[in-house]
């Protein structure tokens, strides 16, 4: 993925994006932020985004200024204009900490209880606050925008103009998901939840955001990319008041937004330098990558190195389930172990310069391609104007191919699916092709998935009533039901279940005698030891699961059914 999401809590959690930024303020004859700081040790400061910070300070901030740690530390910190320190509606909500929650639960034990008694129960107290942890206000969302691996390395070795335009190109598509946020994704709510209240999904006037670049990974090796801290203060359309973000589109649209980032970014490297791209095989676990053609594989491995240690530590944790669990992990948990093993091996952010960075890049790819990094860089980025399409030039038959390929292709992960699903598919499957602009690809990427939702059956009832039109959006779908909320599946899965249903309906299979699952189940092994639930179901077939007994009717994949007792 090329974007990933993280909640960034209020109070001093905006820190971390200061830790690395420089602290002269660089040479400012040089034209763009990144090599403006090319002989500073750290990174850029922050720059402003978002169509809304024009109405912060009264207008005295504009797009691309530089953001102060005072600035972040008010809007982040305090949920307050950066500029004037007036609050931006409703202050962040404040949480009991894990003291406090003891010591009011501790309050409420019997006054009558033994010491021993009492004792025991602070304890389990203190042990089930502390396992809580600290709950904080959400202040804003972190997207990380990352560019290929293939596309960071060229950056990395090209000289000062060639990564110029590459930053450029990044800043660009990164500057396009901002904006495409604002429009089909950021929203705020207004109502009241409960009984016998409603909820309603509000337009918002745009984003507050802020965007720090960063060169390397954690390794030291080249891994350009940028933080985005959307804030959660925006202010509603019809009645201009400060809320906070609706949280649940953001999280269902990161996968998308990632699939689109690519090819966003694709694009503008395309048109830029006329490269191509193709899909490498990443092995087991993992999804195909896309790199630019002519940057070979081996280059990419050279300058993977924080990914090799994530990957040797998976597959240890990967080894001790097995051994723990007599099987090997499921795709979810092997996600779940992936990102344990990023945590474990996360070493020290390392301060340097870019241009320390640099020199050190292009020596070990100049040792590795067997001549000057630099001067080969610029023979790969020297193309033909490329072959780029408009919106017009997909036919419409191609477009409904598309969309039931992006339907079957979901389908074969999912039982059922939202708009969200369909749209970092129908990305996915529209990267090989280059579109003369972002506009074009979105365009295309909307139809597709106007395909495939047609292609699919939609689960999620019809309104029973009809909303007034202050609550309706242009599109005329209600707002009490969240935006690309419905839900969908496709008419094989649909009779799978109920192929499921019918043969569950059959009751004409064998039968076990409970005696004989008890005597399986308790089968000890070749030493003698008892042999574990799962282990002793591998070998007979039967699994139990609470009171109820499934056995297996017939070998294991033979499509055989199973009876339950």
């Amino acid at each position: 993925m090329t974007v990933s999401m993280r909640v960034m809590s209020a109070g001093d959690g905006y820190k971390y994006l200061l830790r690395t930024v420089a602290s002269g303020d660089g040479d400012r004859v040089l034209s763009t932020p990144l090599t403006r700081y090319y002989t500073e040790e750290g990174t850029p400061p922050g720059r402003w985004m978002g169509s809304a910070v024009t109405v912060l300070g009264g207008g005295v901030i504009a797009v691309g200024d530089e953001v102060s740690e005072q600035q972040l530390q008010r809007l982040i910190g305090q949920g307050r204009d950066p500029v004037t320190g007036q609050a931006l509606g409703s202050p962040y909500r404040k949480y009991p900490t894990v003291a406090e929650r003891i010591e009011r639960r501790t309050g409420r034990l019997d006054a009558g209880l033994p010491v021993t008694e009492r004792a025991e129960a602070v304890a389990a107290i203190e042990a089930e606050e502390s396992a809580r942890g600290v709950r904080k206000a959400v202040a804003g969302f972190d997207f990380t925008f990352s560019i290929p691996k293939s596309a960071s390395v060229l950056w990395a070795v090209s000289d000062a103009g060639t990564q110029s335009l590459i930053a450029d190109a990044h800043h660009a598509a990164v500057a396009e998901m901002v904006a495409f946020i604002e429009r089909e994704v950021a929203a705020t709510r207004v109502g009241a939840a409960g009984l016998g209240r409603a909820v309603a999904q509000a337009d918002v006037s745009g984003v507050i955001a802020t965007a720090f670049d960063h060169y390397d990974s954690r390794a030291g090796d080249p891994h350009l990319h940028t933080h985005v801290v959307i804030s959660n203060k925006v202010q509603t359309v019809h009645d201009g008041k400060w809320r906070s973000l609706d949280g649940r589109p953001l999280h269902a649209a990161t996968v998308a937004l990632s699939e689109l980032h690519e090819a966003v970014f694709a694009d503008h490297l395309t048109r830029t330098f006329g490269v191509g791209w193709e899909a490498r095989d990443m092995g087991r676990d993992r999804n195909p990558a896309w790199a630019i053609t002519t940057v070979p594989e081996r280059l990419v491995g050279e300058f993977s190195s924080r990914s090799r240690q994530i990957d040797l530590e998976k597959n240890r944790l990967i080894a001790e389930y097995v051994a723990r669990h007599g099987r090997q992990p499921s795709l979810a948990t092997v996600i779940k172990l992936r990102a344990q093993a990023t945590l474990a091996t996360r070493p020290e952010k390392q301060v340097r310069s870019l241009a320390d960075l640099t020199g050190e890049w292009r020596e070990r790819a100049s040792h590795l391609l067997g001549e000057d990094a630099t001067r080969w860089a610029r023979t790969i980025t020297a193309n033909d104007a490329p072959l780029l399409l408009r919106a017009d030039d997909v036919p419409l038959d191609v477009i409904d191919q598309l969309g039931r390929s992006v339907m079957e292709a979901v389908g074969e992960k999912r039982s059922t699916w939202r708009r969200w699903n369909l749209t970092a598919e129908a990305a996915r499957q529209t990267m090989p092709y280059r579109f003369a602009t972002t506009q074009d690809r979105e365009v295309i990427v909307g139809m597709v998935v106007d395909a495939a939702e047609h292609a699919s059956i939609r689960l999620t009832p019809p309104e029973l009533a009809s909303s007034p039109t202050v609550f309706r959006r242009p599109d005329d779908t209600s707002r009490f039901r969240p935006a690309a909320s419905t839900v969908y599946s496709s008419p094989d899965i649909l009779a799978a279940e109920d192929r499921l249903l019918e043969r569950a309906r059959t009751m004409t299979a064998p039968t076990v005698p409970v005696e004989a699952i008890e005597k399986a189940t308790r089968r000890p092994d070749r030493e003698g030891r008892l042999l574990s639930g799962d282990q002793a179901a591998a070998l007979t077939g039967v699994a139990i699961s609470g009171r109820a007994v499934d056995v297996l009717v017939g070998p294991a994949g033979a499509g055989n059914t199973t009876c339950r007792v």
